[in-house]
């Protein structure tokens, strides 16, 4: 039987592995839940800022039949506060966010602080990677960036943000380049401190939102520049893009990604139509996790494999409060799916 980390590498590579991988990135598909921490006596918000509390979190995931993966960090907010934005660290129920700005126009740009690897939360990810790849084997490590958009329009206000993109639009391809430097940086440290792969998620910059032009133009292009200057001999990459994707499946087709994920807005059979060649990832409900049952998020696990998804994993980030019988459940419904071929 495959390892984990052999089991996707291999799906990554678009090789045929004995079955679907089951994965949860970390970052904004954040899988930490209420009960788990119960469960191992690890708990947010302190895990956010202490490198120790983190991998052993990300451990748990793994160690209860959750998911087969490491994940970290635990949330979106770790680059915009390292480039001056104030972040609130939640509870152990609710995640962090951002509550405070640090500019108010694309033009501003320079008065952000460059992300600095060796201080602050993104130390602090960067040393929980380290003792998950000294403590750990077979399991692939997965590193975590917030997408460019989103990083973008974390720093300041977003409403503004998309405005100028067409109002500013040669300042915001160089705020865009600013961003997307800090992102670099991140990821390089990410991946030298021991990260298999990395994942970048971009709520933000979704087709629905910019619309198709202005996808293409600072969304893709920018994931796109990130992804191409990360190393390229670890496993590889997954993009997570939320919304509908009819309006631009074409424009994601060209993003640079190993993987493609999307929210469960996304019809898994039709993405596979439109993305025949390239490597999905998605997509069980994150409504059904918190409040359905086993059964059904089982049930949701093989209509995905049966749509198309080679990598199975939640839409989006747990609510905190999804039981953890129900998250265990998607492992075991491609476990049982398996068996039963």
């Amino acid at each position: 039987m495959m390892t984990p980390k052999e089991r996707l590498k291999m799906i990554l590579e678009g090789q045929q592995a004995d079955r679907p991988a089951c994965i949860c990135p970390g970052g904004m598909m954040n899988m930490v839940t209420s009960e788990l921490m119960d469960r191992v006596k690890v708990y947010m918000p302190e895990a956010h800022t202490d490198a120790r509390q983190m991998a052993e979190l990300a451990k748990s995931v793994y160690e209860e039949g959750c998911f087969e993966n490491y994940g970290v960090p635990f949330c979106m907010t770790v680059e915009a506060e390292e480039m001056g934005a104030k972040v609130d660290m939640g509870t152990n129920v609710y995640e962090p966010h951002v509550t405070g700005y640090v500019i108010d126009s694309v033009s501003e740009y320079k008065k952000l602080r460059a992300v600095d690897v060796t201080c602050g939360r993104a130390k602090v990810v960067l040393d929980a990677i380290r003792i998950l790849r000294e403590e750990t084997k077979d399991v692939p490590i997965v590193g975590n960036l917030t997408g460019p958009v989103s990083t973008a329009s974390s720093v300041m206000e977003p409403v503004v943000f998309y405005k100028e993109l067409r109002k500013k639009n040669q300042e915001a391809h160089e705020y865009m380049e600013f961003i997307t430097e800090q992102l670099i940086r991140f990821g390089r440290a990410q991946i030298e401190a021991g990260a298999d792969l990395i994942a970048v998620s971009d709520p933000s910059g979704t087709g629905e939102i910019l619309g198709p032009k202005y996808f293409k133009e600072f969304a893709v292009t920018y994931i796109n520049r990130l992804l191409d200057a990360l190393q390229e001999e670890k496993m590889g990459t997954i993009v997570h893009i939320c919304g509908q994707m009819s309006p631009v499946y074409q424009e994601v087709n060209e993003v640079h990604s190993s993987a493609l994920s999307f929210d469960s807005v996304v019809p898994m059979k039709e993405a596979r139509e439109h993305l025949k060649d390239r490597v999905l990832m998605g997509n069980v409900s994150t409504y059904a996790l918190e409040f359905g049952d086993p059964d059904r998020v089982k049930m949701l696990t093989r209509s995905c494999i049966k749509s198309g998804s080679d990598i199975v994993s939640p839409a989006c980030g747990l609510g905190m409060k999804s039981p953890l019988r129900n998250v265990q459940s998607i492992l075991e419904g491609i476990v049982s799916a398996d068996s039963e071929k």
